[in-house]
């Protein structure tokens, strides 16, 4: 006797429209709508994923470029000093240090002020 797909058929299209819940119209009950809706959306996601990282990143370093203008130095010294200091804190720290604990964030300028060579300072030859 041949085996017919009924119940898997069944089961794996209830699987797809379980996943495509809270999607509008035709795009949660037809079968094939779905499945395309569905497939988009996780092209997105994926792709979404990778961008949150650099939108955080962007965000990061415009706070971090704010706190460190308004204590008078430019941000790519700020973060050239901090290697030669040998602080290994990340950007996200250094922004979350300066809104949340400016007084730790000025004590971190203050180190790489230091440590950070002067560029307007006239080298002779």
């Amino acid at each position: 006797m041949r085996t017919r797909k009924g119940s898997a058929r069944t089961q794996a299209r209830r699987r797809l429209l379980k996943r495509a819940e809270g999607y509008v119209g035709g795009r949660r009950r037809l079968l094939r709508t779905a499945k395309e809706t569905l497939i988009r959306a996780g092209v997105y996601a994926f792709r979404d994923r990778r961008r949150r990282r650099r939108d955080f990143r962007r965000l990061w370093i415009t706070r971090l470029s704010a706190a460190i203008r308004q204590r008078g130095m430019a941000y790519n010294t700020f973060i050239h000093g901090l290697g030669l200091a040998g602080i290994e804190l990340d950007r996200k720290m250094l922004s979350e240090m300066a809104i949340h604990d400016p007084a730790a964030f000025d004590a971190v300028v203050a180190e790489v002020r230091q440590a950070a060579p002067r560029h307007d300072a006239v080298v002779s030859t």
